[in-house]
């Protein structure tokens, strides 16, 4: 079972992607994840990836379709797995096609967690972050105990850069324009569902299952 997950940033589609894994006990692979363990272990892949990264480069999709190729191809996959943010773009779905095609595998499912850009803005402009050991919360779904401090360290709680409703805006302003030209590719390979990502986080997951099984 080999499922691409698409969804926006905040759109929850990491969690379920973890969900998937546990379940159906395979791998959750994250192109973030990939590039961290080639350039800790020191890989040939791993040195070109962090040339272009040391230079605030975006990563050339060949390489980080091999990458991810070289992944999938391990033990672990051999029962299918999860990618979630890759593809991004067309170039790099048609270059994970031709690879997969090579191997004689393609692409079981593509699922997209839908949720409006309003909802994601609200999401992410509540969560907020200790930068002293790294937990998070959120002001409606996980709030701290105390207001604006850590449950784990006392430290004061921030809202990150990142989370902030300018920055989402943008963020998903380039999500759009790169990922629904991906919907539609996948939509004419005939592999493409949507579920709807404004749910509880166990509903989308029995419509996720639902579509797997």
């Amino acid at each position: 079972m080999k499922i691409i997950m698409l969804g926006a940033p905040g759109a929850g589609k990491g969690t379920q992607a973890e969900k998937i894994c546990d379940r159906y006990q395979i791998p959750h692979i994250s192109t973030g994840d990939i590039f961290r363990a080639n350039i800790k272990n020191g890989t040939e892949l791993g040195k070109k990836a962090k040339q272009y990264m040391d230079q605030g480069a975006l990563v050339p999709d060949e390489l980080t379709c091999d990458l991810v190729v070289d992944r999938i191809s391990q033990p672990d996959c051999a029962g299918g797995y999860v990618l979630d943010g890759f593809p991004r773009t067309i170039p790099q779905a048609e270059a994970l096609d031709k690879a997969l095609k090579a191997r004689g595998e393609k692409v079981d499912f593509a699922i997209d967690v839908e949720v409006p850009d309003e909802n994601i803005v609200k999401r992410m402009s509540g969560r907020r972050a200790c930068l002293n050991c790294g937990a998070t919360y959120h002001l409606m779904y996980k709030p701290p105990k105390k207001e604006g401090i850590c449950d784990n360290c006392g430290s004061e709680l921030v809202l990150r850069d990142d989370d902030r409703p300018e920055t989402v805006q943008k963020r998903l302003e380039v999500y759009h324009a790169q990922t629904q030209p991906l919907i539609d590719y996948y939509e004419k390979a005939g592999i493409m569902h949507s579920v709807d990502g404004t749910q509880d986080i166990d509903k989308v997951f029995a419509d996720i299952t639902a579509i797997l099984e």
